[in-house]
C-alpha cells in the first residue's frame, strides 16, 4: 500500500500509444511474445494491463529506463523468457524467484552491486546473463549455487577477484563467461563442471591455472577457451603461444603440479591491480 500511495502523490509520465497497443494487441489475441524494447519505459507500474498478461511466455524490456522490476512480475507465472538489458536496475525482487517457468533471464548491463538473499534456485532457468553489472563475489547468496539447471552463465564485466568454490555445484554448465573482472585466482573447483564447453577468462589478473582444470577437455573445434589479457607466470604464457592443446597437456603434467604447489606455497603478492572502472560503466550511457 505505501508504494501505491507514493506513486500516486507524484506526477506519473505518461506511457507512449504504441505501448498501450501492444499490451492491448496481447491480451485480445493472446500473444505469447510481447516487445517493449526502447519505449522509453521508467516504470512498469505506468504500462497499463502488463500484469494481467498472465499468458505470455517471453517479455523482453531491453533499452528502457527501468530502475526496479515490481514484485507483481511474479503475476507473470507463465514467463519463459525475461529480458531487461540495458536499464537502470539496482535491486532485484525476490518475488523473481517465483516464476518456476523460467528459463532465460538476461540482467545484462544494469546497476546491481547484489542478488537478493534467496536467489534461486529457480527450477527451469537454463541461461542467466548478468554481465555489465557491478557485482563481485559478496553479491552471490549461497542459494545462487541452487540453480542447477543452469547451462549458460555470464558474469562478465563485473567486480569479482575471486569466485566463489561453490561455482562447481553448478555441474551442468557449458558456458562460463568471467572476461573483465578484477580476478586473481580461479578455485580448483572450476574443474567439477565435466560439461564446460566454453570458458572465458580473458581480461583478468590471472597468473597461474589451477592442475584441475586439466580434468576438462576444451581443446575440441567446438571448445572454446579464451585466457589472452592475463598476467600469467612465463610457463603458461609459452603454451599459450602455442595453442589451447599445449596449454591443456602441460596442467597436466607432474611438473606443472610441482611448479603450481611452490607458487601457492610462496608469499609473493598478487600483480598490482589498477582496474579502469570505465570498462564496466561506459556501455551504461546505452540506456539514454
Amino acid at each position: 500500500m505505501g508504494n501505491w500511495t507514493w506513486r500516486m502523490c507524484y506526477p506519473q509520465k505518461k506511457t507512449s500509444k504504441s505501448i498501450r497497443n501492444i499490451v492491448v494487441e496481447s491480451r485480445k489475441k493472446n500473444l505469447l511474445h510481447v516487445d517493449l524494447c526502447d519505449g522509453n519505459i521508467y516504470d512498469l507500474w505506468h504500462v497499463p494491463g502488463l500484469f494481467n498478461l498472465s499468458h505470455i511466455t517471453q517479455l523482453a524490456l531491453s533499452h528502457n529506463k527501468l530502475t526496479d522490476l515490481p514484485p507483481c512480475i511474479v503475476d507473470l507465472r507463465n514467463l519463459e523468457v525475461l529480458n531487461v538489458f540495458n536499464n537502470y536496475i539496482e535491486e532485484l525482487p525476490s518475488q523473481i524467484c517465483s516464476l518456476k517457468k523460467l528459463r532465460h533471464l538476461n540482467l545484462g548491463m544494469n546497476r546491481m552491486s547484489a542478488l537478493p538473499q534467496g536467489f534461486g534456485p529457480l527450477p527451469s532457468l537454463e541461461i542467466l546473463d548478468l554481465s555489465y553489472n557491478n557485482l563481485s563475489e559478496a553479491s552471490l547468496p549461497s542459494s545462487f549455487f541452487y540453480i542447477v539447471t543452469l547451462r549458460a552463465l555470464y558474469l562478465s564485466e563485473n567486480n569479482f577477484k575471486v569466485l566463489p568454490p561453490d561455482i562447481g555445484k553448478l555441474n551442468r554448465l557449458q558456458i562460463l563467461c568471467l572476461r573483465d573482472n578484477d580476478l586473481i585466482s580461479l578455485p580448483k573447483e572450476v574443474g567439477d563442471l565435466a560439461q564446460l564447453k566454453e570458458l572465458h577468462i580473458q581480461g583478468n589478473w590471472l597468473s597461474i591455472l589451477p592442475p584441475q582444470l586439466g580434468n576438462l577437455d576444451l581443446t575440441g573445434p567446438k571448445h572454446v577457451f579464451k585466457a589472452e589479457n592475463n598476467p600469467w607466470v612465463i610457463p603458461i604464457a609459452s603454451q599459450l603461444e602455442m595453442g589451447t592443446s599445449s596449454v591443456f597437456e602441460y596442467i597436466r603434467s607432474e611438473t606443472y603440479k610441482y611448479m603450481y604447489d611452490r607458487h601457492m606455497q610462496s608469499s609473493l603478492e598478487p600483480p598490482e591491480m589498477n582496474s579502469n572502472e570505465s570498462k564496466k560503466t561506459s556501455c551504461k550511457t546505452l540506456a539514454t
